[in-house]
């Protein structure tokens, strides 16, 4: 006997990596997850019509619109995600949100804190479910990390390393992207991939009480992409680069804990390093994002000549969302967090609750940016718990994470 299924109707602004990877996930995720919510790959939007209609056809979209605003216009449209350059979300989500549709963004939510909390201020107004999407929290090494924290495995957190480690701008004849220009993207690696990291911060630790960060541009110049050989540097059109290529970061979080963060797309040999490490008064814990499926954690009170960081691979029926794939020990991928984040969107829209992160954290992490970018300004201390309590409000400023 068959049960029937909600469906939800997705209209995707963007196509993209962004776009190829949430497609990828509104594909697969009914072949994995039992859900009572189905998602409908109904339209998908952008610019150059060739460009769209192609990745239409490619990834399973049932039609395709050149206009966004069309696309949210649309009675036959349910869910708006949005995966396209930053400076796009703010108007984009909000129109989403007044046309009632329920709302899943990329990350970094926005461009500055006002911007996101305007757009928080909008989906809650209009009482549509939204998410944000911070894809690694839902990898099941990273969620058992979570759940071995709150069951106090390795007691009180007295320590948080992340690092976010690229070397995708080393060369300094690669093209600019948008994600150069300051107009566009808001900041550099802090929002591209270093707001990853204070996510993972947030999901794991706690919340920020007060960051200092330093920022610097190596690269100040890079070349504009045409249909030349790029190696001929004599005859390259530069363009100036306007936001930071590194950063790093020093935090106090409210429970007491310390942390250090790098992020940047200039350390050879570091294909896309995001890696953290937490340490407690009776065990440590560490990830990397290149080896996704592996745990690795320490316990102190482990037998003497025994101690040492055990290898968990999180693939077990126990692990969180790996029961829905292979076999133990078959591994799962990159694609296979997105999948898992949709799922708890499907299941929060089903629900009526957003799942986190939502907008709230899309608001929380761009408090945190906000502050680092006005320490490096300031060259001091700026207190994050202070900024939150004057943007969201006490109530808020002292909510879970």
């Amino acid at each position: 006997m068959s049960i029937d299924k909600k469906q939800v109707r997705v209209g995707m602004i963007g196509y993209k990596f962004m776009g190829k990877a949430h497609s990828n996930a509104y594909r697969n995720l009914p072949f994995f997850f039992d859900s009572k919510v189905v998602p409908i790959m109904q339209s998908i939007s952008g610019r150059d019509e060739a460009g769209v209609k192609e990745a239409a056809q490619k990834m399973g979209w049932a039609s395709y619109e050149t206009d966004w605003r069309e696309l949210i216009e649309r009675d036959d449209i349910d869910v708006i995600d949005i995966v396209t350059p930053n400076s796009t979300h703010f108007e984009m989500a909000i129109a989403a949100a007044e046309a009632g549709k329920h709302v899943i963004c990329e990350k970094p939510l926005a461009m500055n804190v006002d911007q996101a909390k305007r757009m928080y201020n909008a989906v809650q107004k209009n009482g549509v479910i939204h998410m944000i999407c911070h894809n690694y929290r839902f990898a099941p090494a990273v969620q058992f990390a979570k759940k071995l924290i709150e069951q106090g495995r390795i007691g009180k957190i007295r320590h948080i390393r992340g690092t976010y480690l690229q070397d995708a701008y080393l060369d300094p004849k690669s093209p600019i992207t948008w994600r150069a220009r300051k107009e566009i993207t808001g900041s550099g690696v802090l929002g591209d991939i270093g707001s990853h990291s204070l996510d993972l911060a947030r999901f794991l630790v706690g919340e920020f009480q007060e960051v200092v960060g330093m920022t610097e541009t190596f690269v100040n110049q890079r070349p504009v992409e045409t249909n030349s050989h790029i190696e001929q540097v004599e005859n390259m059109q530069m363009e100036d680069v306007t936001v930071e290529d590194s950063a790093v970061i020093i935090a106090r979080f409210e429970n007491g804990a310390i942390g250090t963060f790098e992020a940047t797309k200039l350390a050879g040999g570091n294909l896309n390093g995001n890696r953290f490490e937490i340490n407690g008064e009776k065990g440590s814990i560490r990830w990397d994002l290149e080896n996704l499926n592996n745990l690795e954690v320490y316990f102190a009170d482990d037998e003497p000549g025994l101690r040492g960081y055990r290898t968990i691979n999180c693939t077990e029926t126990y692990h969180p969302y790996a029961n829905v794939y292979w076999p133990v020990g078959h591994i799962i991928g990159y694609e296979h967090t997105f999948i898992n984040l949709l799922s708890d969107f499907m299941n929060g829209i089903y629900e009526g609750i957003s799942p986190k992160p939502n907008f709230e954290d899309g608001l929380r992490n761009q408090i945190v940016l906000d502050s680092i970018e006005k320490s490096v300004l300031q060259k001091s201390w700026v207190s994050v718990s202070e900024n939150i309590s004057r943007t969201i409000g006490r109530d808020l400023a002292i909510s879970k994470n």
